[in-house]
Protein backbone atom coordinates (compact mmCIF):
# COMPACT_ATOMS: atom_id res chain seq x y z
CA UNK A 1 0.00 0.00 0.00
CA UNK A 2 2.91 2.38 0.88
CA UNK A 3 4.25 1.36 -2.12
CA UNK A 4 1.16 2.40 -4.39
CA UNK A 5 1.35 5.47 -2.58
CA UNK A 6 5.05 6.80 -3.21
CA UNK A 7 4.23 5.66 -6.76
CA UNK A 8 1.53 8.02 -7.24
CA UNK A 9 3.05 10.90 -5.53
CA UNK A 10 6.10 10.17 -7.45
CA UNK A 11 4.27 10.51 -10.93
CA UNK A 12 1.93 13.25 -10.13
CA UNK A 13 4.75 15.21 -9.14
CA UNK A 14 6.45 14.44 -12.30
CA UNK A 15 3.12 15.67 -14.10
CA UNK A 16 2.99 18.21 -12.53
CA UNK A 17 6.43 20.05 -13.58
CA UNK A 18 5.49 18.02 -17.38
CA UNK A 19 2.94 20.69 -17.14
CA UNK A 20 4.85 23.63 -16.34
CA UNK A 21 6.85 23.01 -19.52
CA UNK A 22 4.20 22.35 -21.45
CA UNK A 23 3.01 26.00 -20.83
CA UNK A 24 6.22 27.43 -21.06
CA UNK A 25 6.52 25.59 -24.62
CA UNK A 26 3.20 27.20 -25.24
CA UNK A 27 4.15 30.53 -23.97
CA UNK A 28 6.69 30.60 -26.39
CA UNK A 29 5.31 29.60 -29.62
CA UNK A 30 2.08 32.07 -28.89
CA UNK A 31 4.11 34.76 -27.08
CA UNK A 32 2.23 37.49 -28.91
CA UNK A 33 -0.95 36.51 -27.12
CA UNK A 34 -2.06 36.75 -23.51
CA UNK A 35 -1.04 34.55 -20.44
CA UNK A 36 -4.72 33.36 -20.05
CA UNK A 37 -4.58 32.37 -23.90
CA UNK A 38 -1.83 30.20 -23.38
CA UNK A 39 -3.32 28.66 -20.20
CA UNK A 40 -6.28 28.05 -22.11
CA UNK A 41 -4.61 25.81 -24.77
CA UNK A 42 -3.10 23.71 -22.14
CA UNK A 43 -6.41 23.53 -20.13
CA UNK A 44 -7.88 22.37 -23.26
CA UNK A 45 -5.38 19.55 -23.61
CA UNK A 46 -6.06 18.40 -20.44
CA UNK A 47 -9.78 18.58 -20.75
CA UNK A 48 -9.21 16.85 -24.18
CA UNK A 49 -6.86 13.83 -22.36
CA UNK A 50 -9.28 14.04 -19.34
CA UNK A 51 -12.35 13.20 -20.78
CA UNK A 52 -10.66 10.43 -23.04
CA UNK A 53 -9.15 8.62 -19.86
CA UNK A 54 -12.49 8.86 -18.34
CA UNK A 55 -14.11 7.47 -21.43
CA UNK A 56 -11.54 4.47 -21.26
CA UNK A 57 -11.96 3.83 -17.58
CA UNK A 58 -15.54 3.24 -17.74
CA UNK A 59 -16.62 -0.40 -16.73
CA UNK A 60 -19.82 -1.12 -17.54
CA UNK A 61 -21.39 1.21 -20.51
CA UNK A 62 -25.03 0.26 -19.11
CA UNK A 63 -24.50 2.09 -16.11
CA UNK A 64 -20.98 4.44 -16.20
CA UNK A 65 -21.03 5.32 -12.91
CA UNK A 66 -21.06 1.57 -11.76
CA UNK A 67 -19.94 -0.07 -9.41
CA UNK A 68 -21.08 2.29 -7.32
CA UNK A 69 -18.54 2.76 -3.60
CA UNK A 70 -16.10 0.14 -5.14
CA UNK A 71 -12.83 -0.15 -4.98
CA UNK A 72 -11.36 1.82 -7.74
CA UNK A 73 -9.08 0.03 -10.64
CA UNK A 74 -6.00 1.26 -12.17
CA UNK A 75 -6.83 2.46 -14.82
CA UNK A 76 -9.55 4.88 -12.65
CA UNK A 77 -6.32 6.05 -10.53
CA UNK A 78 -4.54 7.05 -12.97
CA UNK A 79 -7.45 9.22 -14.53
CA UNK A 80 -7.19 11.17 -10.97
CA UNK A 81 -3.44 11.04 -10.63
CA UNK A 82 -3.72 12.98 -14.31
CA UNK A 83 -6.34 15.45 -12.94
CA UNK A 84 -4.59 16.00 -9.77
CA UNK A 85 -1.30 16.96 -11.43
CA UNK A 86 -3.22 19.50 -13.98
CA UNK A 87 -5.12 20.97 -11.30
CA UNK A 88 -2.29 21.55 -8.74
CA UNK A 89 -0.52 23.22 -12.01
CA UNK A 90 -3.03 25.13 -12.93
CA UNK A 91 -3.40 26.48 -8.94
CA UNK A 92 -0.11 27.28 -8.86
CA UNK A 93 0.11 28.91 -12.42
CA UNK A 94 -2.90 31.02 -11.95
CA UNK A 95 -0.52 32.89 -9.05
CA UNK A 96 1.38 34.42 -12.27
CA UNK A 97 -1.79 35.90 -13.73
CA UNK A 98 -2.20 39.57 -13.51
CA UNK A 99 -5.63 38.76 -12.07
CA UNK A 100 -6.23 35.62 -9.31
CA UNK A 101 -10.10 34.35 -9.53
CA UNK A 102 -11.24 33.39 -6.35
CA UNK A 103 -13.86 31.15 -7.57
CA UNK A 104 -11.15 29.41 -9.86
CA UNK A 105 -8.87 29.03 -6.66
CA UNK A 106 -11.87 27.51 -4.43
CA UNK A 107 -12.86 24.63 -6.91
CA UNK A 108 -9.51 23.76 -8.20
CA UNK A 109 -8.96 23.55 -4.15
CA UNK A 110 -11.97 21.40 -3.70
CA UNK A 111 -10.85 19.28 -6.95
CA UNK A 112 -7.56 19.13 -5.44
CA UNK A 113 -8.77 17.34 -1.89
CA UNK A 114 -11.59 15.65 -3.36
CA UNK A 115 -9.02 14.01 -5.68
CA UNK A 116 -6.53 12.95 -3.15
CA UNK A 117 -9.24 11.77 -0.97
CA UNK A 118 -9.97 9.34 -3.41
CA UNK A 119 -6.76 8.36 -4.38
CA UNK A 120 -6.07 7.60 -0.40
CA UNK A 121 -9.23 5.83 -0.06
CA UNK A 122 -8.70 3.66 -3.43
CA UNK A 123 -12.69 4.09 -3.69
CA UNK A 124 -15.50 6.02 -5.85
CA UNK A 125 -13.55 5.53 -8.41
CA UNK A 126 -16.33 5.18 -10.90
CA UNK A 127 -18.00 8.26 -9.26
CA UNK A 128 -14.89 10.26 -9.41
CA UNK A 129 -14.06 9.24 -13.07
CA UNK A 130 -17.60 10.31 -13.65
CA UNK A 131 -17.40 13.63 -12.37
CA UNK A 132 -14.42 14.20 -14.21
CA UNK A 133 -16.21 13.30 -17.52
CA UNK A 134 -18.94 15.51 -16.38
CA UNK A 135 -16.86 18.86 -15.55
CA UNK A 136 -14.46 18.44 -18.57
CA UNK A 137 -16.60 17.93 -20.99
CA UNK A 138 -17.61 21.18 -22.11
CA UNK A 139 -14.47 22.65 -21.16
CA UNK A 140 -12.75 22.57 -24.85
CA UNK A 141 -15.50 24.70 -25.77
CA UNK A 142 -15.45 27.02 -23.25
CA UNK A 143 -11.92 27.87 -23.96
CA UNK A 144 -12.52 27.58 -27.76
CA UNK A 145 -15.10 30.55 -27.25
CA UNK A 146 -12.36 32.67 -25.72
CA UNK A 147 -9.90 31.70 -28.07
CA UNK A 148 -11.22 32.53 -30.99
CA UNK A 149 -12.51 35.86 -29.70
CA UNK A 150 -8.56 36.44 -28.99
CA UNK A 151 -7.49 35.79 -32.23
CA UNK A 152 -9.71 38.07 -34.47
CA UNK A 153 -12.98 35.42 -34.37
CA UNK A 154 -15.01 37.41 -32.36
CA UNK A 155 -19.18 37.68 -33.70
CA UNK A 156 -18.19 35.04 -36.58
CA UNK A 157 -20.34 32.00 -37.31
CA UNK A 158 -17.33 29.74 -35.87
CA UNK A 159 -17.78 31.76 -32.55
CA UNK A 160 -21.56 31.77 -32.48
CA UNK A 161 -20.95 27.48 -32.95
CA UNK A 162 -18.68 27.22 -30.08
CA UNK A 163 -20.75 29.36 -28.31
CA UNK A 164 -23.84 27.06 -28.62
CA UNK A 165 -21.62 23.83 -28.37
CA UNK A 166 -20.87 24.83 -24.92
CA UNK A 167 -23.67 26.30 -23.57
CA UNK A 168 -25.64 22.57 -24.93
CA UNK A 169 -23.06 20.73 -23.76
CA UNK A 170 -22.44 22.46 -20.49
CA UNK A 171 -26.15 22.38 -19.43
CA UNK A 172 -26.84 19.14 -20.23
CA UNK A 173 -24.05 17.48 -18.04
CA UNK A 174 -23.97 19.98 -15.26
CA UNK A 175 -27.46 20.34 -14.73
CA UNK A 176 -28.40 16.41 -15.70
CA UNK A 177 -25.19 14.20 -14.91
CA UNK A 178 -24.01 16.77 -11.88
CA UNK A 179 -27.45 16.14 -10.06
CA UNK A 180 -27.41 12.36 -11.27
CA UNK A 181 -24.12 11.81 -10.04
CA UNK A 182 -24.99 13.59 -6.12
CA UNK A 183 -27.90 11.41 -5.99
CA UNK A 184 -26.11 7.75 -6.56
CA UNK A 185 -22.99 9.23 -4.20
CA UNK A 186 -24.41 10.25 -1.36
CA UNK A 187 -26.43 7.05 -0.12
CA UNK A 188 -23.69 5.02 -1.25
CA UNK A 189 -21.13 3.40 1.52
CA UNK A 190 -18.66 6.36 0.06
CA UNK A 191 -16.10 7.91 2.52
CA UNK A 192 -17.17 11.48 3.98
CA UNK A 193 -14.74 13.48 2.45
CA UNK A 194 -16.19 11.65 -1.52
CA UNK A 195 -19.64 12.72 -0.08
CA UNK A 196 -18.55 16.45 0.65
CA UNK A 197 -16.65 16.76 -2.49
CA UNK A 198 -19.91 16.00 -4.71
CA UNK A 199 -21.84 18.38 -2.84
CA UNK A 200 -19.31 21.46 -3.37
CA UNK A 201 -18.95 20.41 -7.13
CA UNK A 202 -22.59 20.61 -7.89
CA UNK A 203 -23.25 23.69 -5.59
CA UNK A 204 -20.19 25.25 -7.80
CA UNK A 205 -21.77 24.06 -11.10
CA UNK A 206 -25.17 25.31 -9.64
CA UNK A 207 -23.72 28.80 -9.43
CA UNK A 208 -21.98 28.65 -12.68
CA UNK A 209 -24.84 27.88 -14.56
CA UNK A 210 -27.44 30.59 -13.05
CA UNK A 211 -24.19 32.89 -13.55
CA UNK A 212 -23.59 32.11 -17.25
CA UNK A 213 -26.90 32.20 -17.81
CA UNK A 214 -27.50 35.47 -16.08
CA UNK A 215 -24.99 36.67 -18.14
CA UNK A 216 -26.31 35.68 -21.63
CA UNK A 217 -29.67 37.21 -20.92
CA UNK A 218 -27.75 40.81 -19.92
CA UNK A 219 -25.79 40.51 -22.90
CA UNK A 220 -28.95 39.33 -25.67
CA UNK A 221 -31.07 42.06 -24.41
Amino acid sequence: MEEEYIRIISITTIRIISWGLIFILVRRIFSSYSFDFSTRIVSTLHATIAVTLATLSIQDWSCPVCPIASTSSLRQMETLAFSLSYMIYDLICSHFDQVLSIDNAVHHSVCILGFVAGLFYQKCGSEMVAAIWITEISSPFLHLREILKEIGCRDTDLNLAADVFFATIFSVARMVGGPYLVYVTIPADNPILIKVYSILIDEYDLHFVLGYTYYCFINCS
